[in-house]
């Protein structure tokens, strides 16, 4: 029995060390998987670990890097980080100091920053956001901001992100073009001129003088073209400083006369300057017509040309009736010059003194009275349709004239200096220059008379100067004398025509005259002669 019972237990015994056996190596099996499985995971983490700080690091420069500033701020507004970008926008370093977003608003918008905190803890972003801030410095700065907000794992709110924009200069830039626009809005609708601005030809805009042209509000201007209510017109020849033609495609700016219809059915004539306005590519091109009325200058300018006909017609007949009187006035002043000399040769012994100084008058009379027609004949001719206009030495014209003209013996003509070769009508300047110096040689009284003739030259003009040592002319006759008819001194060797001639020569030349003279101290007759 007993060895029955030992047996057992021995087999009890075996199956146990067994038993313990299979444990251990199952214990030994499960230990190197755990082992293994161990050195997996930490090889797993090693690997997530360099990973995050690549990660890490790469997300630090991009941070840095960015070129705008950018900041993270917690929710009470408080900058958790910020760029170097950001650094330099706001001159604040979160490293160095605690910087409060809401600090650094202007007064003026803080209700308006708060406001948008609000929406962007509420909505989650925030889009366009502009504010003005203070840095450092005090210096005010306009800025644009998008934000996001930062959630945890549970959807809660713990910080916000975003991305800042200095605008300041684009602000500036803004308020100074709406500046612009404001006072060329000023300048367009208190133009003197109508300016209407079309697309297609259709009307979009029109100012306040061409409503008050047309008769018509801007509304109802805006349903119409300017086709409808204009027509081209023909060249005309009394407004000739306008340039009427069709335009060509090309053409960005160009001038017509239209005709225009006002509301009420009337017309009325205008300068039209058309600019093309070119936009961008599939964008409609802008014409800005700027309107005058010239309906008024039109009529005075065919008034002008009817009045300048009448006037040539006028100074035709003028002409002609000057060569009739002069010959028909000739004729008989010959006779009686003819007839008081053969009765001063006849009579002259049966004539008293008186007799004979009276025949002398008469024939001094007839004399005068045939320079006068002579003077008239001449300053009726003088116009500037008849100029023969050719090189003209003037000291040429001096020599000619010391030749011609009677000068007393004690009276010396001479220039002062070379005179310059003009370009003229050599009849004209030898009658200008006669005119002058044949009145200054017969009014010298001094013991030793001069006449000197001198010249300079200016940008557009010849100046003369021809001065004497004679009797002078009295102020009072400084405006006069060159009037028709109007002379001083000896009435008998003056017509009172010559100078009249002389300003009327000047007068085609584009010159003035004038002179300085004392009684006693000579007088200086200056003109001048356009080139």
């Amino acid at each position: 029995m007993e060895n029955k019972e030992v047996t057992l237990l021995k087999k009890a015994l075996e199956r146990q060390k067994k038993a313990r056996l299979q444990a251990e190596r199952i214990l030994e099996e499960k230990s190197k998987e755990l082992y293994d499985a161990t050195n997996q995971l930490k090889e797993s983490n090693e690997r997530l670990e360099n990973m995050l700080s690549e990660k890490t690091s790469e997300l630090e420069g991009v941070f840095y890097n960015i070129i705008d500033p950018y900041i993270v701020m917690d929710i009470m507004g408080n900058i958790l980080r910020m760029n170097g970008a950001a650094k330099e926008l706001l001159g604040y370093d979160n490293n160095i100091e605690e910087i409060n977003l809401m600090n650094l608003v202007h007064k003026d918008y803080v209700q308006y920053t708060q406001e948008s905190f609000h929406k962007l803890y509420e909505v989650g972003e925030l889009k366009n956001y502009k504010t003005k801030i203070l840095d450092k410095d005090k210096n005010e700065k306009f800025i644009h901001v998008n934000s996001s907000i930062i959630y945890d794992k549970n959807r809660k709110p713990i910080a916000a992100q975003g991305v800042i924009r200095d605008i300041t200069k684009e602000d500036e830039i803004e308020k100074l073009l709406a500046e612009k626009r404001k006072q060329l809005d000023i300048i367009v609708e208190n133009s003197p001129l109508g300016i209407v601005l079309t697309v297609d030809d259709k009307i979009i805009r029109a100012n306040n003088a061409s409503v008050n042209l047309f008769g018509y509000t801007e509304q109802e201007l805006k349903k119409l073209s300017l086709d409808k209510i204009s027509m081209t017109c023909n060249n005309s020849t009394s407004i000739k400083e306008i340039s009427n033609f069709e335009p060509s495609e090309n053409q960005e700016n160009y001038s017509l006369v239209k005709r225009f219809y006002k509301k009420d059915g009337s017309t009325f004539l205008a300068k039209t300057l058309i600019s093309r306005v070119e936009q961008e590519k599939k964008q409609k091109g802008y014409q800005v017509a700027i309107i005058e009325d010239i309906t008024e200058q039109r009529n005075l300018e065919e008034q002008k040309e009817q009045l300048l006909k009448e006037l040539e017609a006028s100074n035709k007949g003028l002409q002609e009736y000057a060569h009739i009187v002069s010959h028909d006035l000739k004729s008989p002043l010959r006779s009686i010059s003819a007839l008081s000399t053969w009765l001063l040769e006849d009579y002259a012994s049966s004539l008293d003194e008186n007799g004979v100084f009276q025949l002398k008058a008469m024939q001094e009379k007839v004399e005068a009275m045939d320079k006068l027609v002579d003077g008239i004949l001449k300053y009726s001719t003088i116009k500037s349709d008849n100029l023969d206009n050719t090189k003209v030495d003037v000291n040429t014209v001096i020599k000619d004239i010391r030749d011609i003209i009677y000068i007393p013996d004690h009276v010396e003509v001479k220039t002062l200096n070379k005179l310059p070769t003009i370009f003229a009508d050599k009849t004209k300047i030898h009658q200008l220059f006669q005119n002058i110096i044949g009145n200054a040689v017969v009014h010298i009284e001094e013991e030793k008379g001069l006449v000197s003739v001198s010249s300079k030259e200016t940008p557009s003009h010849w100046e003369f100067s021809i001065k004497d040592n004679g009797v002078g002319i009295p102020k009072e006759y400084h405006e006069k004398i060159f009037k028709i008819f109007q002379s001083i001194g000896n009435k008998e060797r003056s017509t009172g025509i010559g100078l009249s001639i002389v300003k009327k020569i000047i007068d085609l030349y584009d010159g003035e005259i004038w002179l300085d003279s004392e009684i006693g101290k000579g007088t200086t007759f200056s003109f001048t002669l356009k080139k």
